[in-house]
């Protein structure tokens, strides 16, 4: 602390520096630490309680570290103080940087104390010319493969690094210094041949500036941290978890800094994006940037930013992208939607889908239609269900007007998208069951048949609509539930059972009309035909029809014409094994 020797822990507000907490740090045991994520206190001499809540593990663990260390060198002060401050002028000055005195240096860098790190950092700094010296050795050593002294000088260097020191951090990583320092570590003495880390940042390591960053510290950050998580990388089995913990919060701070500079020049790249004359590469490095700038929004928890991009129109952007021929641009797309929607900027978004101008919706209904592999569909489920539950706005209470919202956005989808969805399952079933003969499938509409994958999805799209509003019953219009069942024409069981999934969902209603109608147009004959087609067998199909008839036998408020359609389906079935197994009198 200043003008003292105590130790203090300062908790400063990110936004304009103000100093929030000031807290000398004591050698009692008054902290602890809660859950990961918390650090707690008392202050007796207040009779107060205090504590610190971490959004990051990784920050918490870093601050408990530096709150124990502190409380260790205070407790050898108070026991030793006459020592203490013999130990921490022991160490004077660093000794000469060359190859002679590598295992004095080494030894300076790796046998000390806590006092003496701290001490060791202060004469590091001092000496400007102290990592030239050593990387003037290092070219020297490397120039004769003098394989002992460069296992020396990676020893030094990871030494110096596990210091935790920012400044010393921040010089590493500059322009002068850090291909060098990344040489010194690929001679890692417990690794048989040394590494290549210099090649591989040299033929990979390429820096694409989307748009011109006209703020030089935002793209100092932006180097400092690639180098930085490189850094991290590389060490990442050579260097205590402290180590490790003080690179991951230089991270978080430098991409906190680069998201609050860098929001003013998304205008520009926004602009770009609309514009008809930007070629397709630079599209593509465009649509990369609002990715990445997206996802540091995520990782940051800068929400404020994601709203003003929302404000200047990224789902218009979005849209657009989603238009786009390229497969890689539409998955970058949805992603970036999907970071969205995760930070809770969903009521935003659900102005928005159903404006007609701009059918959001109906894009990402059709992408979930189209085959992109790598379960790519999945993704698109996932948006469209978060659209439509209003998900990512949990433990919110919503008022009339957003509950009316999700009403208006689930009707939207219900009215123009559903029908496609059901006209793609029709598609992609056969005229009769079993025939997977050439021409066996009808052609419904544009529609041709999908892949199971996206089958899988729609159904459970379907069941997530039903459940949404259980008094709804848009799917006992134009035969929709009738279509869905021509699922168990399939040969896949997986899809088969998906199909008797979707009927026990539509059944658990507990609606009156639903129940009618199941029971007046015969809807479970399909289900039971495959289900005694299927034999006894013991698999996922079986284990999902015996689970919608049992919930049929347990809900009493069933039509009763549905226990006579189990009796004459247990008779049925039982017929059919007797038959299997020539039990002709049983018949």
């Amino acid at each position: 602390m200043q003008r003292s020797g105590d130790f203090g822990l300062y908790v400063i507000d990110e936004d304009d520096n103000s100093t929030l907490l000031v807290h000398n740090i004591s050698s009692e045991n008054i902290y602890k630490q809660q859950e990961d994520s918390i650090i707690s206190w008392s202050e007796p001499k207040h009779s107060a309680q205090l504590a610190l809540s971490f959004q990051e593990t990784a920050g918490c663990t870093f601050v408990w570290n530096q709150i124990s260390s502190m409380q260790r060198i205070l407790h050898f002060d108070s026991l030793h103080s006459e020592a203490f401050h013999n130990v921490i002028s022991e160490l004077k000055e660093i000794p000469d940087v060359n190859r002679s005195n590598l295992p004095l240096l080494l030894k300076v860098v790796t046998e000390n104390c806590i006092t003496d790190q701290m001490r060791l950092t202060e004469l590091i700094l001092k000496d400007a010319t102290f990592f030239q010296k050593l990387m003037d050795v290092f070219d020297s050593c490397d120039n004769v493969k003098d394989v002992a002294d460069l296992h020396m000088i990676f020893k030094i260097v990871k030494g110096i690094i596990s210091l935790n020191s920012s400044q010393i951090l921040e010089i590493i990583v500059g322009d002068q210094l850090f291909m060098k320092i990344i040489g010194c570590l690929e001679y890692d003495p417990d690794v048989p041949q040394s590494q290549h880390h210099q090649t591989m940042l040299r033929e990979h390591a390429v820096f694409k500036e989307a748009i011109p960053i006209k703020n030089a510290l935002v793209l100092s950050k932006i180097h400092q941290t690639y180098r930085i998580g490189f850094l991290k990388d590389v060490l990442t089995n050579v260097v205590d978890a402290a180590t490790t913990t003080n690179l991951d919060s230089v991270i978080d701070a430098n991409n906190a800094t680069i998201v609050t500079l860098l929001k003013d020049d998304i205008q520009e790249l926004f602009a770009r994006l609309r514009s008809p004359s930007t070629s397709d590469e630079s599209r593509n490095n465009l649509v990369h940037f609002l990715h990445e700038f997206c996802s540091l929004c995520k990782s940051t928890k800068k929400v404020s930013v994601l709203r003003e991009l929302i404000s200047d129109g990224l789902f218009d952007i979005i849209a657009e992208i989603l238009k786009s021929p390229d497969k890689k641009l539409i998955l970058m797309g949805a992603e970036i939607l999907s970071i969205v929607l995760a930070q809770d900027s969903l009521m935003l978004l659900c102005s928005y889908v159903v404006r007609p101008e701009t059918p959001l919706l109906g894009l990402l209904v059709k992408r979930m239609m189209e085959d992109f592999g790598d379960k790519m569909e999945s993704l698109f489920v996932d948006i469209i269900q978060n659209v439509l539950e209003f998900r990512g706005a949990q433990n919110v209470q919503f008022s009339d007007k957003q509950k009316k919202m999700q009403g208006m956005i689930l009707d939207t989808f219900c009215e123009k998208h559903l029908p496609e969805l059901v006209d793609l399952i029709m598609a992609s079933c056969p005229e009769r069951p079993g025939d997977t003969s050439e021409g066996a499938f009808v052609r419904v509409g544009s529609h041709r048949g999908a892949k199971p994958e996206v089958l899988l999805h729609i159904c459970q799209l379907l069941c997530s609509c039903v459940q949404l509003d259980p008094f709804r019953t848009n799917f006992l219009h134009n035969n929709l539930t009738e279509k869905v069942l021509l699922l168990t024409r399939r040969k896949e069981k997986p899809l088969v059972a998906a199909a008797v999934r979707f009927v026990r969902t539509l059944l658990s209603v507990h609606d009156d009309n639903v129940q009618s109608y199941i029971v007046e147009n015969n809807t479970l004959k399909p289900i039971i035909v495959v289900f005694v087609a299927d034999g006894h067998q013991d698999n996922l199909l079986t284990s999902a029809v015996l689970e919608l008839l049992e919930h049929i036998r347990k809900v009493p408020i069933f039509h009763p014409f549905f226990i006579c359609f189990l009796g004459v389906f247990l008779c049925t079935y039982y017929c059919s094994v007797c038959r299997k197994m020539q039990c002709w009198s049983n018949t």
